[in-house]
């Protein structure tokens, strides 16, 4: 490929250079299952097979320009499907919008919000990090803040930002809190130390926030002591997992499906009441697809008595993304305003056509997209979105059913 003569075009070939284990971008063969796999490829004035050739042709400044760089979701499809393992979802799209951002073009206002929300109280809601365990508030069970009271711990659980500060959200970390006392390990939080672990940041393109949000959490959980950290964001588990070792940041980390996965026979005699309810699992693409870790889930919900698990017609890596990640989260606006919908309306139909009354998640996203989508929809009476924490701590008997309707 002839190197492309505006500084745009340089810096995405180089980019794009070292996708795919160093593959050049040239192992492109067109073939087109990227974009044909693409979710809102079709609403895309340049969906990924498109990008690639405009990129080969000398074309970036349009591309920069594009309503297109702001539409991925980060669902990994494309990048799942490559049949020449091209990293378009963590490398391209994510190199593209820093590149479009100091060409001068302008982010859509929600993410410009949100950056800084970032930049000044370390979350994307805005919040004050005195919040931060405001989630905790009149528990039943010992919080162990580590900023006040360092000490050897277990398990050092990162609540994240959405567990933290969203009230839906908030119920489902109360669950955790219980679920893991209950498991007889020692547990703390970083309390109002604990910022965004930047997942987010880095895909809608600020690679700079992020490697600042890598550095001040290094630091932090460099000097605490712990065998692991646990993680309820699937996209936070995916930073510390593939993104923080690139900064020389390595953590042994799980999602917590993972985690209690592992313990199903220490988790089965605490199971002591059926939940009577049909259930559909969306597969999360962070912890799904991109992992491949679509058994542990389902493992967890057929343990308790009285669940039917459904399967929706799209499932494990065919699913369909809630549309929340890669900036999704505050991208729905923007994405409607240029011809495509939003994901997570789509997903809760199809949720609903199993016939399941349980729409089951492992992501704080998906629980606020897919209950605005069930009010969208008109399905909210229909279909009841809940955590499989949330199942699991009313099965263990623990009080948690306050996300029930």
């Amino acid at each position: 490929m002839n190197a492309v003569a505006s500084d745009g075009g340089v810096a995405l070939l180089d980019a794009l250079g070292k996708i795919g284990n160093g593959k050049p971008p040239l192992g492109c063969m067109q073939c087109g299952l990227c974009a044909a796999s693409c979710p809102l490829g079709y609403a895309m004035e340049f969906p990924p097979r498109k990008l690639i050739l405009q990129a080969g042709a000398e074309n970036l400044d349009a591309v920069l320009a594009s309503p297109s760089i702001w539409m991925c979701v980060g669902c990994y499809t494309c990048s799942h499907r490559c049949p020449r393992d091209i990293e378009l979802t963590d490398e391209l799209w994510p190199a593209l919008r820093d590149r479009s951002m100091q060409a001068g073009h302008q982010p859509p206002a929600e993410l410009q919000e949100t950056f800084q929300n970032l930049f000044k109280y370390g979350n994307t809601l805005g919040k004050s990090p005195r919040q931060r365990l405001d989630w905790a508030r009149g528990l039943d069970v010992p919080v162990l803040d580590l900023s006040k009271e360092k000490r050897p711990v277990d398990i050092l659980w990162l609540v994240g930002c959405y567990p933290s500060y969203y009230p839906r959200n908030q119920i489902v970390s109360r669950a955790w809190a219980r679920i893991m006392t209950k498991l007889g390990v020692t547990w703390g939080v970083l309390g109002t130390k604990e910022k965004s672990v930047g997942e987010c940041e880095r895909m809608f393109g600020e690679e700079g926030l992020f490697e600042t949000l890598v550095e001040e959490n290094s630091k932090l959980l460099n000097q605490q002591e712990f065998d692991k950290i646990l993680t309820l964001d699937p996209h936070a588990y995916r930073a510390l997992h593939a993104f923080y070792p690139r900064f020389g940041a390595w953590y042994p980390v799980q999602h917590y499906t993972m985690f209690l996965a592992e313990r199903i026979e220490q988790l089965r005699p605490l199971i002591v009441k059926p939940v009577e309810a049909t259930v559909t699992y969306h597969d999360n693409c962070c912890v799904g697809r991109r992992c491949e870790c679509y058994d542990p889930p389902r493992a967890l919900l057929e343990l308790i008595p009285g669940v039917k698990l459904v399967e929706m017609v799209r499932n494990r890596d065919n699913a369909l993304c809630c549309g929340g990640g890669g900036g999704g989260m505050w991208l729905d606006g923007h994405i409607v305003a240029h011809g495509g919908h939003r994901l997570s309306d789509e997903r809760v139909r199809q949720a609903a056509d199993t016939g399941a009354g349980t729409l089951a998640v492992s992501c704080p996203y998906e629980l606020s997209r897919f209950e605005d989508a069930a009010k969208v929809t008109g399905l909210e009476g229909r279909i009841q979105v809940r955590d499989i924490i949330e199942l699991l701590a009313e099965a263990m008997g623990l009080g948690a059913a306050e996300g029930k309707s």
